[in-house]
């Protein structure tokens, strides 16, 4: 039997979208890799007439010609905050952004990480989840990936309280756009643990042209959702 979810605080500020979500489907990634089960895909996005536009702001074209640089997408660099009070277990920071996105590039880089990596030979992760932390709670282990390059304020041994800094939103490891990879898992080493049903707090979502308050729900896939201050 499934385990009831571990409700935790949503870990950044704004309006976000799931791009990958267990409420759509378990393995959320297709692969229970590195305890990412129950993993969430968190990127910002506009929306025209209730649907979805896009991630950034320059036209598809450039895009697709590698000429969409990461300030012109919305979410990159936007922070990201301690969803629970606890310990910094392990920092890895350092990890280099693409300095655009190239969907054809991106998507070949991930599918080329994702059949040749070995995380039995290869002690560093940041590779495929790029710069990420590691954060311990009560019942717990939340892994948060893809950050900005340089930007992750604490270190390994830090006591940090829910709503902490910890960095921001970057575009680094196996990503496709600037986004927040983020998970729950049962012990601190994604290579052994197993991953671990996750909702939210409390968020707004949009539905019927209003946003609605939510708690201890899971973001349904490409729904739109905030979290105000």
């Amino acid at each position: 039997m499934e385990a009831s979810p571990i409700s935790v605080g949503f870990p950044l500020r704004g309006e976000w979208s799931a791009l990958n979500t267990p409420a759509h489907k378990v393995p959320s990634h297709g692969t229970d890799y590195l305890a990412q089960t129950y993993a969430y895909d968190f990127a910002r996005l506009s929306w025209i007439d209730g649907k979805v536009d896009d991630f950034h702001g320059k036209k598809n074209i450039g895009y697709l010609l590698g000429r969409v640089k990461l300030h012109d997408c919305y979410g990159w660099s936007q922070p990201v905050i301690a969803p629970f009070a606890g310990t910094v277990v392990h920092a890895a920071d350092g990890w280099p952004e693409r300095r655009t996105v190239h969907l054809a590039r991106d998507v070949f880089i991930a599918l080329k990480n994702g059949l040749l990596f070995n995380e039995k030979k290869h002690k560093d992760l940041r590779p495929v989840a790029g710069n990420y932390l590691i954060l311990e709670g009560d019942n717990c282990f939340a892994f948060l990936a893809h950050l900005k390059t340089g930007s992750i304020t604490v270190k390994k041994g830090d006591k940090v309280v829910a709503g902490h800094l910890l960095g921001e939103v970057g575009h680094s490891g196996n990503s496709t756009a600037p986004h927040l990879h983020f998970h729950l898992m049962d012990a601190p080493d994604p290579r052994s643990a197993s991953g671990v049903p996750c909702s939210f707090d409390n968020y707004e979502v949009y539905r019927d042209d209003t946003w609605v308050s939510v708690r201890n729900e899971m973001p349904g896939r490409l729904e739109r959702i905030r979290m105000c201050a």
